[in-house]
């Protein structure tokens, strides 16, 4: 069974730091592409990031471009995103996602996803 569990959320203050991991077990890791979503209340899951399966080529949402980096570590099983200059409006949770490239850059289409953690960012 896939399972893709994501960790470092929090509370943190507007211009912090954040880091986010997502561990993935049951898939052949180093063939999928990967994406980070982000969901806040009341409001639809948007794209924030993706990277390809061998980690050369990365895609970010124009809000967070410049501000986000996404990465990952193919022998660790694990893909993360690197977070800074935090805003209020990043707060929502953030989604780890799965699949192939085209799928984890909409949220309609993406294989697998995660539980979820949650980034509170206050002002």
């Amino acid at each position: 069974q896939v399972q893709l569990v994501e960790s470092g959320g929090g509370t943190v203050q507007a211009g912090d730091s954040l880091s986010l991991s997502c561990a993935a077990s049951g898939l052949t890791f180093s063939t999928y592409a990967m994406g980070w979503f982000r969901q806040a209340p009341g409001k639809e899951r948007e794209f924030v990031s993706a990277i390809t399966w061998s980690g050369t080529g990365t895609h970010y949402a124009d809000s967070v471009k410049g501000r986000f980096t996404i990465s990952r570590d193919n022998a660790k099983n694990t893909v993360y995103l690197q977070m800074n200059s935090l805003k209020p409006e990043d707060t929502a949770v953030y989604y780890c996602a799965a699949g192939g490239m085209a799928t984890v850059v909409a949220a309609g289409a993406v294989e697998f996803w995660g539980q979820g953690t949650r980034v509170t960012v206050d002002s």
